[in-house]
């Protein structure tokens, strides 16, 4: 993501959670690599050791798809900025697509939809739009973030008079 020309004001990124840590995976690897011997002694021992290789064919198939998911989720970020003069969202999915999202800042508001169910709906709203923002956040921190978001807008709308000659000094 390119600099933007304008400073910051406000920028969060927002990520799925990783609870898959490569520790963790070693640890999952094992304890599947165990369960496997574990069955294939007791097919060894009735005698049908030609299911042995489909055995290891099948913990191997699961390591992969689960090691793929994780490098997939790793590329999921989302990233909302505010600049004096824009307020954009950028996207990045799991494919590595791209989706870039500008809304005005002076007539955005943050909107947090609760619903007892499940974390709600985090939504901003500018002249006639609306975007979701933070699907993978839960409930309190898409309150968070909104609180903070709104701040940062209000912020941003406030007008900063600096006359120099009335600084003291």
């Amino acid at each position: 993501m390119a600099a933007p020309a304008e400073p910051v004001l406000f920028q969060a990124v927002c990520t799925p959670p990783r609870s898959l840590t490569p520790r963790a995976f070693r640890v999952l690897a094992g304890l599947l690599g165990l369960a496997g011997g574990v069955v294939a002694l007791l097919f060894l021992v009735l005698g049908a050791w030609p299911v042995l290789p489909i055995l290891g064919l099948e913990v191997g198939f699961v390591l992969a798809l689960v090691a793929l998911h994780a490098r997939r989720s790793a590329r999921t970020v989302e990233v909302v900025m505010l600049t004096p003069g824009r307020l954009s969202i950028t996207r990045t999915d799991a494919r590595g697509r791209r989706e870039e999202i500008g809304l005005d800042p002076y007539w955005a508001r943050a909107v947090h939809q609760e619903n007892p169910a499940h974390a709600g709906v985090l939504l901003l709203e500018s002249r006639g739009r609306s975007v979701e923002i933070g699907r993978h956040l839960t409930a309190e921190e898409k309150a968070a973030l909104r609180r903070a978001l709104a701040e940062a807008l209000a912020a941003a709308r406030r007008p900063d008079f600096d006359n120099p000659q009335l600084r003291a000094g």
